[in-house]
């Protein structure tokens, strides 16, 4: 993996950056091998054109598109989210529980390319909000989801947005998992995705197993990554809860867990 440059950097590495811009036609000033405010914005033109994240660094995948490497495989985070780490993050869960399911996590988070440290705390403040326990769950019923008097999950029997045909649908479609995966559309969608496929649609309690629930998480936060990472770059964890969830539930306890972990995480 490639040394990460950004600004302050100097030497060879950023010299051959610069060349680099250059040759895309994006002019970062002189060419003298320092890391300064022009080779940051020419970086951040790049990241732009090429949609990646535009933060003006220039890390693996950056220096990959440049063609100054054939590796961009970005930083692994996974060997500093320990179970102590995890459960200072999710305090309502159980070391059990934490020592059960952090693997599996971490390995569909590597899997995906998502080892990195932004995605890691996301995936695990994301998990404090919609299990607690750290175990996949399935969804209770509440007024968000069943009438009065109703029928259980009624209220998502005939949502459209989820794909749902009616009753069964809102129930057998409820959220589950690590991420509450919610209508017979994601079920669909991301059951084929899996690693081996699983066929959600005719099994969604599947969801709620381990390895399952781990590949959906990392899935679901694969489809999201650079809107995830732009939001979280900007402070703007309202919008990386939103993108998640489609609310902000929880926002306090997600932004609290991601705080906590990117202070703890080595």
């Amino acid at each position: 993996m490639s040394a990460v440059l950004e600004l302050g950097s100097t030497g060879t590495s950023v010299e051959s950056l610069q060349e680099a811009l250059l040759a895309h036609g994006f002019s970062p000033g002189a060419v003298d091998g320092v890391f300064g405010s022009g080779t940051q914005q020419a970086v951040m033109a790049f990241q732009m054109s090429e949609r990646m994240l535009a933060d003006g660094i220039a890390g693996p995948r950056t220096q990959a598109a440049l063609g100054l490497t054939e590796d961009d495989t970005l930083a692994d985070a996974t060997g500093g989210m320990t179970v102590q780490v995890a459960s200072r993050m999710c305090p309502g869960a159980q070391l059990d529980a934490i020592k059960a399911n952090l693997p599996p996590v971490l390995a569909a988070l590597t899997t995906l390319g998502l080892q990195d440290r932004t995605m890691v705390l996301m995936a695990i403040a994301t998990i404090r909000v919609e299990t607690a326990s750290f175990r996949p769950i399935s969804e209770g019923l509440s007024g968000f989801n069943t009438s009065p008097g109703g029928h259980p999950f009624d209220l998502y029997d005939n949502r459209a947005d989820l794909g749902n045909r009616g009753a069964p649908d809102g129930a057998s479609y409820r959220g589950r998992g690590f991420v509450q995966l919610t209508g017979r559309n994601n079920y669909e969608r991301y059951g084929p995705r899996l690693q081996p496929p699983v066929d959600l649609a005719a099994h969604p309690e599947l969801a709620n197993a381990s390895d399952i629930a781990a590949g959906l998480l990392a899935l679901f936060l694969k489809d999201r990554e650079l809107n995830i990472k732009d939001a979280l770059l900007h402070g703007n964890f309202a919008a990386a809860r939103r993108l998640v969830n489609g609310g902000v539930h929880g926002i306090d306890a997600f932004t609290e867990a991601y705080a906590l972990g990117d202070s703890l995480l080595s």
